[in-house]
């Protein structure tokens, strides 16, 4: 079996070569092979550059690809021409900065290999309570509220409970998109995705998860604005296709 790591790029110069380095060192059960597949989405920066190094050091020892849009895209569209590019049975969605932990890949796969899911979510929302004050006082509070919204709006219109919709730890045997058209192009990958998936009745295991979420100052790109694109998302893919 081969899970493909889906790595969407944009100008991430200051932390693509660690998170390049912890998934290729990152523990998989024996007997799955690794592949990386990086989107750079016209990088302005030294991102490409630097993925282009690691794929020269290290391609004769994993298999790598990497492919390079001309203009900048989106998230979604480069998500999407990764899941195109993959060769695994099972995909995973990696960010290119350091909030999420490769390391998670090996619980996030098991629900899958023991045959109790077809898609697993990792859940920075799974029994983790909001905290207001203290040295364990909750980051970004605006967006964990937003997260939190979105995953309610989500279950009203589904009739599914997920913990945490908007999670880009989304690992999937890549069979259940067969028939499915993800016309995503930006930040509403995460709502079509879980959407289109929850319709058509996929089984879905959520696995906690921890994550370091780093601030606007520090690059991070998705604003208060995509999570009304979210709610239009949501509310669009319950009544069409």
């Amino acid at each position: 079996m081969k899970l493909s790591i889906i790595i969407p790029v944009y100008n991430e110069e200051a932390t693509i070569g660690e998170l390049l380095r912890r998934v290729y060192k990152a523990r998989l059960p024996k007997k799955i092979e690794k592949e990386i597949v990086i989107v750079d989405d016209a990088s302005k920066d030294n991102s490409y550059n630097i993925c282009l190094n690691f794929k020269q050091k290290f391609s004769g020892k994993i298999k790598i690809k990497l492919i390079k849009h001309n203009t900048n895209r989106g998230k979604g569209s480069a998500v999407v021409d990764g899941i195109n590019l993959a060769s695994g049975d099972v995909v995973v969605i990696q960010d290119a900065d350091l909030e999420y932990d490769p390391n998670d890949y090996i619980k996030l796969i098991d629900p899958i290999l023991a045959g109790k899911a077809d898609v697993v979510f990792g859940s920075r929302l799974k029994n983790y309570p909001l905290r207001l004050f203290g040295k364990k006082k909750t980051p970004l509070i605006t967006h964990y509220l937003g997260n939190k919204f979105l995953t309610l709006v989500t279950e009203v219109l589904y009739q599914r409970k997920v913990s945490d919709m908007e999670t880009c730890y989304k690992m999937f045997k890549k069979d259940v998109l067969k028939g499915i058209n993800i016309k995503a192009k930006k930040f509403d990958f995460e709502p079509e995705f879980t959407a289109k998936i929850l319709k058509k009745g996929y089984r879905i295991c959520e696995v906690p998860i921890k994550v370091k979420p780093r601030g606007y100052e520090e690059g991070k790109k998705i604003s208060w604005r995509d999570g009304f694109t979210a709610i239009w998302t949501l509310v669009k893919y319950r009544i069409t296709d």
